[in-house]
């Protein structure tokens, strides 16, 4: 069942204003700390200022791919509740969860069936498990049904090329929260209209279901 969203790659105040304070925000907002790759990187000193708000109903999560002790350190004291892992092994997660005091999600890029299977390795370190695509700063796709029958004891989050205006029951039998950044944007900028559009239709599945 799907109980909610993230909006991820935000790095401008307004377009944070405007989540923060929609009528149905979103239940985590993801920020892009160490991945200069991504158009959606914030660097450090604007992160600062970016998230000295209120963030009324939703959650900060910290993307993260492969962190060194560096970045970790730069961002301890900005108020992330969860940190969210790519490319760090179980033993790497534990040591970040237990020093930074963090919740953890753990993303888990997917091609085909092996890859859906490393899950298995974080169960002791992992509060949600992400499944998003190889694509990493670009919207690729998988095939969602690749994870639909996993017996999972955590949380998922599923990513990987969905659209604003999908047809969000698709997704309802596979992940408790849908996972967009670019499907969210018009020429590599968050929309407002699409953001919209989105959280309206998840908050009207979530009362019909």
């Amino acid at each position: 069942m799907i109980k909610g969203c993230k909006i991820c790659g935000i790095k401008d105040s307004g377009t944070l204003d405007y989540i923060i304070n929609h009528p149905y925000p979103p239940k985590f907002i993801g920020f892009i700390c160490n991945y200069p790759k991504s158009s959606r990187y914030v660097e450090l000193n604007s992160l600062n200022k970016l998230l000295n708000v209120k963030k009324n109903k939703s959650e900060f999560v910290a993307v993260l791919v492969k962190p060194n002790n560096k970045i970790l350190e730069e961002i301890k004291s900005l108020p992330f509740d969860y940190y969210q892992l790519y490319d760090c092994g179980p033993d790497e997660i534990k040591i970040i969860k237990q020093k930074y005091q963090k919740k953890i999600i753990t993303a888990l890029t997917i091609k085909d069936e092996s890859d859906v299977l490393k899950y298995k390795s974080f169960v002791d370190v992992t509060d949600i498990y992400l499944f998003d695509s190889k694509g990493y700063e670009k919207s690729h796709s998988f095939d969602h049904n690749l994870i639909k029958n996993i017996k999972l004891n955590k949380e998922s989050m599923l990513a990987g090329n969905i659209k604003f205006d999908d047809n969000l029951e698709n997704y309802e039998k596979i992940a408790n929260y849908i996972d967009l950044s670019g499907g969210l944007e018009t020429s590599g900028l968050k929309d407002a209209s699409k953001i919209d559009i989105f959280l309206k239709n998840l908050n009207r599945l979530k009362n019909e279901t």
